[in-house]
């Protein structure tokens, strides 16, 4: 009888046991960083959060508000996550098989992407200043458009997240584009998610939660038109500048924590003003300061010439020659 019991119980235990080993296996993602339990990796992925990696370039605030815990628990998972994403210290060589990764989108003008080595480079910030009617706008719906192309003809074959600032988005334009391109039109709009933005906190509350959308919808590029807008029209007088620029700092880190980890572009609109005491040379200055100035790779200086030509300056690029570009903004689009 005591040895039918046994025979009875073996089993029993030997299924415990598999199921603990098929527990520890089915640990994946999130789950895999120690202190990480499912109930905060839900909360994690639910805010879009879903890879190590994105975990790893976390403030410890962030992670700390965002999965609920404290600010000593989020630093030890950060630490982990960083091990796990081997993002300690590297040689330059190994970061040069890396910066392979690094994908160029068509601006549409042949001479535009020679200007830029082929076109914006993902994981980085371009931005683009230049008075009213220079082409920034236009070449955020060229780019909404051109991301969507195969990589063999300059896309990167992805949708596009418009944050629109200034109301100047048009999906008409977006079609003309598509359809000079050979594209489906209404295929063409589905992949381009719209948000607009009222206030400096929305705006910058819409780029936060981008990490979700960036991979439920294959975003490739990030687009802010414009950028400074909203925050120069609340933040007014000398005495909010301080202000203004923290969050603009802060708004800016969080475009660059999308454009390196998921390895995408980002293209920002930048209005600019005027210094009436310069008595030779341009008077017109890109709005944003000294942080706007060191956070963009590539900036660029838009002017309009004659009839549909528009010049494109590269003033500031971490690799590449200031020089020159011509191109024209037509009803098909960009084009040199």
């Amino acid at each position: 009888m005591a040895a039918k019991q046994r025979e009875e119980v073996e089993p029993i235990e030997q299924e415990a046991e598999t199921s603990e080993e098929s527990a520890e296996e089915s640990k994946s993602g999130l789950e895999a960083i120690t202190g990480i339990g499912p109930a905060t990796a839900k909360k994690l992925e639910e805010a879009g959060f879903k890879e190590i990696r994105t975990i790893a370039v976390m403030s410890a605030g962030e992670l700390s508000e965002i999965a609920e815990i404290t600010e000593a628990k989020a630093k030890k998972i950060i630490m982990i996550a960083k091990q796990e994403c081997d993002m300690g210290f590297e040689t330059a060589d190994k970061f040069l098989d890396r910066r392979k990764e690094v994908g160029h989108l068509t601006t549409g003008s042949k001479t535009f992407d020679t200007l830029l080595n082929g076109g914006l480079e993902t994981q980085a910030i371009t931005e683009c200043f230049g008075e009213w009617g220079s082409g920034k706008s236009q070449i955020a719906m060229q780019l909404s458009v051109n991301v969507q192309l195969p990589i063999e003809k300059g896309g990167l074959e992805g949708g596009a997240l418009v944050i629109d600032c200034e109301h100047t988005f048009r999906p008409e334009r977006v079609v003309q584009m598509a359809e000079a391109k050979g594209l489906d039109p209404a295929k063409v709009l589905k992949n381009i998610i719209i948000a607009k933005a009222y206030t400096s906190d929305d705006q910058m509350l819409i780029a936060e939660q981008a990490q979700e959308l960036i991979g439920d919808k294959n975003i490739k590029i990030v687009i802010v038109d414009s950028l400074t807008s909203l925050f120069r029209s609340e933040f007014t007088g000398r005495g909010t500048l301080a202000g203004r620029q923290q969050k603009l700092n802060r708004h800016l880190s969080t475009l660059h924590k999308l454009a390196d980890t998921n390895n995408i572009a980002v293209y920002v609109t930048n209005q600019v003003m005027s210094n009436p005491g310069l008595m030779f040379g341009d008077p017109t200055r890109p709005i944003g300061g000294h942080i706007l100035g060191h956070s963009a790779t590539f900036r660029l200086y838009l002017r309009k010439s004659k009839a549909e030509k528009r010049i494109a300056r590269l003033v500031d690029s971490p690799s590449l020659p200031e020089g020159e570009a011509v191109f024209k903004v037509t009803p098909d689009g960009i084009v040199d």
